[in-house]
C-alpha cells in the first residue's frame, strides 16, 4: 500500500505542477484518453497508476519538447 501511495503522491505534484507551470497543457488532462475508463467500475492498483504516471511524464516531456522557447 506504500507504494501505491508514492505513486498517488507523484502524481498530484506533476499533476500540480502542469497546471501552475503549464496551464495550455493541463486543460488538455481532462482530454486525455488515458483518464477515461473504458470498464463501468474499473480496479485502479498500483500498476493502473504508475501507468497513468508514466503517461504524465511523458505528455510534459512532449510538450516540453515541442514548445520550446526560442532564446
Amino acid at each position: 500500500m506504500k507504494d501505491l501511495r508514492r505513486v498517488v503522491v507523484e502524481i498530484e505534484k506533476l499533476t500540480t505542477n502542469i497546471e501552475t507551470n503549464y496551464p495550455e497543457l493541463y486543460r488538455s488532462l481532462d482530454e486525455n484518453p488515458l483518464t477515461i475508463p473504458t470498464k463501468q467500475n474499473p480496479h485502479i492498483d498500483k500498476e493502473v497508476m504508475q501507468d497513468y504516471l508514466e503517461s504524465l511524464k511523458q505528455l510534459l516531456k512532449h510538450h516540453l519538447e515541442t514548445h520550446k522557447k526560442a532564446k
